[in-house]
């Protein structure tokens, strides 16, 4: 198998997938829940006869009649039906001093450690990531060329949302910045995750943990350590990628396990966790993320595919830094079916080209 068809291979829904997305299906599932265990029990009669209350000679008072149950809540409203949806998703470790900077046009000192393309077909019947490598180097409108996770600290939020833009040739519609700092607590609400490690390493971080070849449980601290480290790897950012991959994988197994979905408890900290993950989100409040779910409802996992953006390697940027080059006849021929909205017939052709 090519190098190719590893990376068009179809994956699960990723974490930042779940993290923009499930948070309102999970959310009115701890509702429906809570609200299906405080329901009320059925109306009481009227009080027993004993033997020092004297026998009523009247007639008995009609049953009352059962009270009319409430009409089902409208379903959430797509505001973007009709077309395909972009939006772009950032994981970074924001700090919450510079949170607030980071949404507006602000220069800051944070970087995107990962950035995905989720593209969302106009049917609602397929989800698309496409993962990007933040050493890209790529044209910052009104900065110039710099390595395309630069975006962030130039100029916040807005200035990656047109970056990725001109990068795709695509309107984006909503962007989204994940807080991987506090996605220690989510793995640790979930009681860990288990990760089955296919390349052992130690890592370069805080906690120098070594994560031995094998299926493993992580908590919070390791999980963020496995899926942030490059310097342990010959191929840098490309097995990171791998890891990332492999760990919101195992994530979202856990998030929509029995055990979750079925524990009050879990649950609401699980919901709680995942709202606090994302501290900016432009153009995308909890009424349009709900509606967004809704209509995704009868997607499933093999209709979400997952593919890293082609690239021609890496190499020297003009002062020095090692960078990641485009495929610029790659990204050309992306970017003509992303404006047809025929991702899934880019990747089938790419497969295919392969295998000839």
């Amino acid at each position: 198998m090519s190098d190719t068809q590893r990376r068009v291979q179809p994956r699960l829904l990723a974490f930042l997938v779940a993290l923009g997305l499930l948070v309102p299906l999970l959310g009115g599932l701890y509702f429906w829940s809570q609200g299906s265990a405080n329901s009320p029990e059925t109306a009481p009669g009227p009080p027993p006869v004993t033997s020092a209350t004297p026998t009523p000679t009247t007639t008995k008072a009609p049953a009352p009649k059962p009270k009319a149950k409430p009409k089902p809540p409208a379903p959430p409203v797509d505001r973007l039906k009709g077309r395909p949806v972009n939006i772009l998703l950032m994981g970074s470790d924001t700090r919450e001093d510079n949170a607030k900077a980071t949404a507006g046009r602000v220069a800051t000192d944070q970087r995107a450690d990962a950035l995905f393309l989720i593209h969302i077909s106009a049917n609602r019947k397929n989800v698309y990531g496409i993962s990007v490598m933040r050493d890209l180097w790529a044209e910052i409108p009104g900065y110039g060329y710099s390595k395309i996770n630069d975006g962030l600290a130039f100029g916040g939020v807005p200035v990656m949302r047109q970056t990725a833009g001109a990068l795709f040739g695509q309107r984006i519609d909503h962007a989204i910045l994940i807080d991987f700092g506090k996605f220690k607590g989510l793995v640790d609400a979930l009681g860990g995750v288990k990760v089955n490690v296919t390349t052992p390493f130690t890592s370069t971080h805080d906690g120098r943990h070594t994560f031995r070849q094998g299926v493993q449980t992580l908590n919070g601290a390791q999980a963020l350590e496995f899926v942030r480290e490059r310097y342990a790897f010959s191929d840098g950012d490309y097995q990171r990628v791998r890891n990332q991959q492999t760990f919101l994988k195992a994530l979202i197994a856990e998030l929509m396990s029995p055990k979750t979905l079925t524990n009050p408890v879990t649950l609401r900290k699980t919901v709680g966790y995942l709202s606090s993950l994302v501290p900016v989100s432009t153009g995308l409040d909890q009424s349009a993320m709900a509606g967004l779910a809704y209509s995704l409802r009868n997607v499933r996992l093999q209709d979400a595919v997952f593919f890293s953006l082609p690239t021609a390697g890496v190499g020297t940027s003009p002062d020095g830094r090692s960078i990641v080059l485009q495929d610029s006849v790659a990204l050309a021929q992306l970017r003509n079916y992303l404006a047809r909205d025929r991702v899934g017939q880019y990747i089938r052709d790419r497969a295919m080209k392969d295998v000839r």
